[in-house]
């Protein structure tokens, strides 16, 4: 829907030091505070010889490499603030003080704390790594690493990059990147930031989900109260861009610019981003007028507008006529966009900046008050308590899916930096950093045909294979288009379980997908890792060592109806939040229930083999966002959802019937015929009363009769048995031990059941009535005055 880029880049925002400087990609714009009050100055570097004086350092800097303070509350530097020369368009110098602030009680951060795992981007003057902190207070933590090369970096830049030392250091926001550390060497710069991994924003909308004005407002109001601190600290983005909007893994934006746009990697291969794109810069930008804070709010609109529509705003057949839509076209408003939309996006269109909203006085406060923004709980927002409308498909916490393989494939390598011109040492004075609360707490690659999830191609690289990584064990399970093995990671002999799913006869990636995202869940199995070598997909999970429930529970000893409520309650939560993000599992026997070791706890349960699952989409086959599904989605579309949910809900009715009475509903052992088998199932014949059952409570039986509903469109939803007293009430429960039969009859019992659905022919699909051949002839034959 929208016209972004396919590739997903790491960026931290490079603009100013807090309140006093705002620093551009092109110039350095500077507050000047005086008695008249601000005014805007804007002018390159004068010559060389002013860019060598910078680097000689003629003026003082900051340093900060170790500390002393007299108080835990109290930051303080080992030199006193210092200063930075910078031209005034009428060439007059003003010194601006520059305090670089260390925690008391630190530890000096150093290359040899941080593990390097994978590329994630590279420039001509340094790399973007993920990385795993080794030591302590927060071993094992992921980051991001940017590492720059001082000898590479022209002047302007080396400025930039202490600036945006300087401007991290001060950001705390929950919806702006955070820098965590910051040390150099002799050759090199290094900042360590969070690593993102649910790619960026509109790449991901764009491409997987349909979604409504309401799901973007979320976002927009993320975006506001992101845009609103950094303004608060005196920050511009002045170029504010879709590339700089990322998500988090639960689909929480973070405002970030990493400035190293992908470039030439060598004279054969080129990768391309939005770098230098003049379409979201106000006009007051564009025209080099001078500009405040203002101008993000410009690029606050052609975002929104963006977001709404599919398209932008200005944007011509080159640079230089897109330029020209900006500072002149009359923009024509979609009417299909709410009457609140259209108000808010011409008060951010405004050419003249002093009109535009946020303009005044009151900043982003306009922006909160418009009724775009009326249904906004602001103070739940910046608490992150409100739900994001999507949640990316992200599983492992080392993953790197939406990040360009070919950066992701290569060996990552930290090359030594050549030292750069010894006058240059002064200008990086001061630029060590670590983050107080860690003192305190101590592109998606185009798909092939047959399409696998862009995923499976992004994972290793092109040409790594599952036997480079793990060693193949004996068969632990067997599936209609699947085999699942023990295998065993080779570098660090850990033990896990890998479905080998064959592509030519099923298409694992809607499986993928689910496990990605809902994966974190902690009771769905965790996707551990994911290859492909073009005929079959490997999917490396955690190893089920508990065994299958069915037969945990039939081998125990003593089994209680207190204990059937434990564990139906775990996977009916579990199944409750698989529906309310549309997915259904459409194969909850038994055996697709185990648990990860053998303590028994429920809390231990996974539900495995989402092989059958399916997430509710549009007939474009973009998922939906549960706005867009309760307003937009055909009856007939919720029915089949509503028809695939109640299968779930019966699936678990026959697992609680089993767990109770010791034995299935509707198969009395495995030489029952399917024919048999399927009448008693859609008749919905079974016994409450008599034998096992007498001990059973009325409560116990009133659940099942309602989850073993012959109508799937009248069993209990998953929150109507999670409402049940049998689940509320459960140390209400008697412990008595309920009866066993014979674990291996019991099973082929329930084997017998689930292969009698699986081959028996599909039912009809109702559609409405009007929808048949018939009554479409009927209509051609109305007169025109009918219809």
């Amino acid at each position: 829907m929208w016209q972004s880029s396919s590739s997903t880049l790491f960026c931290v925002c490079l603009c100013v030091l807090p309140a006093e400087i705002i620093l551009l990609s092109t110039s350095v714009s500077i507050y000047i505070h005086n008695e008249s009050g601000i005014s805007w100055i804007e002018k390159e570097f004068a010559n060389i010889r002013t860019q060598n004086k910078v680097l000689a350092g003629t003026g003082t800097a900051a340093h900060c490499d170790s500390v002393r303070s007299t108080s835990a509350k109290e930051n303080s530097c080992d030199t006193l603030p210092a200063t930075r020369n910078h031209w005034t368009d009428d060439g007059e110098i003003k010194e601006i003080n520059i305090t670089h602030v260390v925690k008391e009680g630190s530890e000096k951060a150093d290359a040899s704390q941080f593990e390097l795992l994978k590329v994630l981007g590279q420039g001509s003057f340094g790399k973007v790594f993920l990385v795993r902190k080794v030591t302590a207070p927060d071993a094992n933590q992921l980051y991001a690493m940017k590492v720059l090369k001082k000898a590479t970096l022209k002047v302007r830049d080396r400025v930039r990059t202490k600036m945006e030392r300087d401007i991290l250091a001060d950001v705390n926001h929950p919806f702006v990147v955070k820098l965590h550390y910051a040390f150099q060497t002799e050759g090199k710069l290094y900042l360590i930031l969070d690593f993102l991994r649910g790619g960026d924003l509109f790449t991901r909308l764009s491409k997987e989900v349909m979604f409504t004005e309401e799901d973007v407002k979320f976002y927009l109001a993320e975006l506001a109260l992101g845009l609103d601190h950094l303004h608060s600290l005196g920050i511009i983005y002045r170029d504010l861009k879709p590339e700089n909007i990322l998500l988090d893994e639960e689909g929480h934006i973070k405002l970030t610019d990493f400035g190293l746009c992908k470039e030439a990697i060598d004279h054969e291969k080129k990768a391309y981003s939005f770098c230098g794109t003049v379409e979201y810069m106000a006009p007051e930008v564009v025209n080099r007028q001078g500009h405040t804070h203002s101008a993000d709010w410009w690029s606050f609109g052609v975002l929104m507008f963006e977001m709404l529509t599919g398209s932008l705003p200005f944007q011509g057949k080159d640079r230089k006529e897109t330029m020209s839509l900006i500072l002149k076209a009359r923009l024509g408003m979609p009417q299909f966009l709410s009457t609140e939309a259209q108000s808010l996006l011409r008060a951010l269109f405004k050419r003249n900046p002093s009109n535009r909203l946020a303009s005044g006085a009151d900043g982003a406060e306009e922006i909160k008050r418009h009724g775009f923004f009326s249904t906004i709980d602001w103070n739940k927002l910046f608490r992150r308590e409100i739900k994001p409308p999507f949640r990316p498909a992200v599983a492992r916490p080392d993953d790197t899916f939406y990040f360009d393989s070919e950066f992701t494939s290569r060996t990552p390598k930290d090359s030594p930096g050549v030292p750069p011109s010894a006058g240059a040492h002064q200008l990086f004075r001061g630029f060590s950093f670590i983050a107080s609360t860690l003192l305190e707490e101590e592109g998606s690659a185009e798909p092939v045909k047959p399409p696998p999830h862009p995923v499976v191609q992004q994972l290793h690289g092109k040409n790594l294979l599952f036997s480079d990584g793990y060693v193949l064990k004996e068969d632990i399970g067997m599936g209609s288009f699947s085999v699942c093995k023990r295998c065993v990671h080779k570098a660090t002999n850990t033990e896990y379980a890998v479905k080998m799913i064959d592509k030519t006869s099923t298409d694992p990636s809607e499986e993928i997908e689910i496990l990605l995202r809902y994966g974190q869940h902690p009771n769905i199995i965790t996707l551990k890792d994911v290859y492909d070598n073009n005929k079959q997909v490997f999917l490396v999970t955690e190893l089920m060592r508990g065994g299958e429930l069915l037969d945990r529970i039939l081998k125990q000893k003593s089994f209680s109806e207190r204990e059937a409520s434990a564990v139906l309650h775990t996977i009916t939560k579990t199944v409750d939040y698989l529906h309310a993000q549309g997915v259904v599992h459409r194969d909850l026997k038994p055996s697709n229930i185990l648990y990860v070791d053998d303590s028994g706890n429920p809390d231990s349960i996974r539900i495995c083999d989402f092989g059958f699952a399916k997430q509710l989409r549009a007939n474009n086959g973009l998922l939906m966002t549960p706005c867009y599904t309760a307003n937009f989605v055909a009856p007939e579309v919720l029915k089949r959802q509503g028809y695939d949910e109640g299968c779930d809900i019966w699936s678990l009715g026959v697992l609680l019937y089993t767990m109770l009475a010791g034995f299935t509903p509707f198969a009395n052992g495995p030489e029952d015929t399917p024919k048999e088998i399927l009448n008693r199932i859609g008749n919905g014949h079974f016994s409450l009363t008599g034998g096992s059952w007498d001990p059973v409570s009325d409560s116990a039986k009133d659940l099942v009769s309602k989850m073993l509903h012959v109508d799937p469109h009248q069993r209990l939803t998953a929150q109507q048995v999670l409402k049940h007293p049998w689940i509320v009430q459960r140390d209400k429960l008697p412990n008595n031990q309920l009866p066993h039969h014979d674990p291996k009859v019991v099973k082929g019992a329930m084997a017998a059941t689930y292969s009698a659905l699986k081959n028996s022919q599909p039912p009809p699909e109702l559609k409405p009535i009007e929808s048949s051949f018939l009554a479409q002839r009927r209509v051609k034959k109305l007169p025109s005055t009918s219809l």
